[in-house]
């Protein structure tokens, strides 16, 4: 690539660069028992790719029948954190995902600008990435807060990775790598290329009907980044 041409990369997490092996869940559910005495199960509640703050709000008015105030959302996002390194550290199923550490390696070496698009809050995802050496490969990113959805995020990271080139990048040479309809759907509302990585909960068949511009298997694939 030459230099002149940066690609900005940016990467969701659960389910595109590791699992935890429902360590997310074991934190939230710790975080609801000692807050509110309901050991809350987020998997009835939520879908793959919400953010943080959503996935607190919808499971707090499913438990507690009714919305939380920004600061019960606060708190609960907090406590949640707060438990959540013990739960991936002891997580038995946690694992980084095929070909991740030598994609982005590559990546990385071959002059791309990699970020970090999430659904976590920023803690959050230094803990789920730290577990696997995985923080090294990012120079940036974009995270969960409350109000803000995953095109927000993705528009954020954007903002960021330009600011750090100095310049800025065409959306064709700014990709979403994700797991999710919802990180593709987030993709396209910014304008970006989004590229569906069949490691999490939909098949290549499903990121394909969601209108992904490519689908891999998983990273051990070559990026299409022409």
């Amino acid at each position: 690539m030459a230099a002149d041409d940066p690609r900005i990369l940016l990467f969701d997490i659960d389910g595109t660069l590791v699992s935890t092996g429902g360590a997310g869940a074991v934190a939230w559910r710790q975080a609801f028992e000692e807050l509110h005495g309901i050991p809350a199960d987020i998997g009835k509640f939520t879908d793959a790719g919400m953010t943080d703050p959503d996935v607190g709000a919808k499971t707090f008015e499913a438990v507690l029948g009714r919305e939380p105030t920004a600061h019960e959302l606060a708190q609960v996002v907090q406590r949640r954190l707060e438990h959540l390194p013990e739960a991936v550290a002891q997580s038995e199923k946690y694992r980084v995902l095929p070909g991740v550490p030598e994609r982005l390696r590559q990546l990385s070496r071959d002059g791309h600008l990699l970020g970090i698009i999430t659904g976590n809050g920023d803690g959050a995802a230094y803990i789920k990435l730290a577990r696997g050496d995985l923080m090294r490969w990012f120079s940036f990113g974009a995270y969960a807060t409350a109000g803000v959805d995953r095109a927000g995020i993705v528009r954020r990271a954007v903002e960021r990775g330009e600011a750090m080139l100095g310049a800025n990048v065409p959306n064709d040479q700014i990709y979403v790598i994700g797991d999710t309809p919802l990180d593709i759907q987030a993709a396209h509302a910014v304008g970006c290329r989004a590229i569906g990585v069949a490691t999490g909960h939909f098949d290549a068949a499903a990121l394909r009907e969601e209108g992904a511009d490519h689908v891999l298997e998983t990273l051990e694939e070559e990026l299409p980044l022409g």
